[in-house]
């Protein structure tokens, strides 16, 4: 194999190759475009904070793909596709430099049918969602960042989201129909994935192709009312969230519990979000808001909060206190704190969450995101940690991994060390095929680096 380190690269012969395609060398948007929400870890902070691309590629199109991918080749550049820049491990962080070929300008919405829709990859999710849900349907699932994030950037680097309650994860079989990727061989060329297919670069950080095209499946398009729920006990919170996971007949996109006093850290809820009170944050499709009241009495909450989906669609969504936009508003107050990501066992009576919520008290914050898992309803949560050590933080994985808890480490910008945990052998042969000089992301798959040579 040919390392991408063997000579240095001719920086200026290689853009003048790729005249007509919009490159970006100027220091501070080059610094910018090199960069994504890693400072959310205070392990990857000094890791990654000083990592550049050489220049920005923004191609328009397929084609022009082809050419910046033959060139890369040609020079035996490394090359790392972003999207928007939202995630918040690395992904897209340069490790050796190189070409960054950032995919916003290929944002053309190909075609939306009744259930499926075909976008290109810097289709941003809010416009989506917008343009679809005049036809009926929307996106099945979104990261809190929707309106900025692009959909290729949430394929390659997310797992998850809202309207995961009712869909599962990005991985499971069916979310994703097909993609078409652009290789880095000797003679770049298109491959179409389909079905199972699709898994080979499924949430594979661009290590292993440039996806150029998907095709997505749609889910229905409710009037998604917006409510906050208070209650006097986090477990009790945490129980009635699970219900409502469980409720079949009731239709929801979010269910996000936060533990006290994470509520605080909400400046723009505050009216809605009495001091020392426990939250659920929800979206109900209004036709169930009737029923929901008889669950929220029955667990003794109280609705602080209700809008209609008309209401909700003006000023900031509820879904933007979610997810991992529930650290960003605990970090714009106090810095020095991060987070975990974590999969409780599904567990009608949620023993572990209550274990870990009074074992860590205030130092590792309880919040969760329900999700569907295996046909099960089970509590994901993206716990706040006050941040000392990193010794401190390891001890914190290792007992939750001890109990029973299952950790996707969020201070890691390697694929397998993440959410993985072992390696992919379906991504590594795709990769071994497409990208036999190892220029795509390099670095971040542990499998490449540490195959037999």
């Amino acid at each position: 194999m040919t390392s991408t380190t063997a000579k240095p690269v001719d920086w200026n012969a290689l853009a003048s190759e790729l005249a007509g395609i919009e490159i970006i060398t100027e220091p501070t948007q080059l610094a910018k475009l090199s960069l994504d929400y890693y400072h959310f870890s205070p392990v990857l902070q000094p890791k990654l904070a000083s990592k550049r691309g050489d220049l920005v590629v923004r191609p328009t199109n397929e084609a022009e793909v082809l050419r910046v991918a033959a060139v890369c080749v040609k020079y035996k550049a490394p090359l790392t596709v972003r999207g928007a820049g939202t995630g918040n491990y690395g992904q897209c962080v340069p490790l050796n430099g190189g070409v960054i070929l950032d995919t916003t300008r290929m944002n053309a919405i190909r075609w939306i049918k009744p259930e499926l829709a075909c976008v290109e990859p810097g289709v941003k999710l809010a416009a989506f969602d917008k343009q679809a849900r005049v036809t009926g349907w929307e996106l099945r699932m979104a990261p809190s960042t929707y309106r900025t994030a692009t959909i290729g950037g949430f394929i390659a680097g997310g797992s998850g989201g809202i309207g995961s309650i009712t869909y599962g994860q990005l991985r499971d079989r069916g979310n994703l129909h097909a993609v078409r990727v652009v290789t880095m061989e000797d003679e770049p060329r298109v491959i179409e994935l389909r079905g199972d297919d699709v898994h080979k670069v499924n949430h594979g950080y661009g290590t292993n192709g440039i996806i150029t095209e998907l095709e997505i499946p749609l889910g229905s398009a409710y009037a998604w009312a917006e409510v906050i729920v208070t209650f006097d006990d986090f477990m009790t919170a945490a129980r009635f969230g699970q219900a409502l996971g469980d409720a079949d007949g009731l239709i929801k996109k979010l269910i996000s519990i936060h533990a006290s006093p994470i509520p605080s850290y909400f400046a723009a809820l505050k009216s809605y979000l009495p001091e020392g009170k426990h939250c659920a944050l929800l979206m109900i499709a209004e036709s169930c808001l009737e029923p929901l009241q008889d669950l929220v009495r029955e667990y003794s909450g109280t609705i602080t909060y209700q809008k209609s989906a008309q209401e909700a669609s003006k000023g900031t969504a509820l879904c933007e206190f979610t997810w991992n936009h529930t650290t960003l508003h605990a970090r714009s107050v106090d810095p020095n704190l991060t987070y975990l990501q974590s999969l409780f066992p599904a567990n009608k009576n949620l023993s572990l969450v209550e274990h870990m919520y009074h074992h860590f008290g205030d130092e590792v914050m309880m919040h969760l995101e329900f999700i569907r898992v295996g046909g099960q309803v089970a509590p994901a949560a993206l716990q706040v940690v006050r941040y000392t050590t990193e010794e401190r933080l390891n001890e914190i994985i290792h007992y939750h991994e001890e109990k029973g808890a299952f950790i996707a480490n969020p201070h890691t910008y390697i694929l397998e060390d993440g959410g993985m945990k072992t390696v992919n052998p379906e991504q590594l042969q795709f990769k071994e095929m497409v990208d036999p000089y190892g220029l795509m992301n390099p670095g971040k798959m542990k499998a490449w680096s540490e195959r037999v040579k």
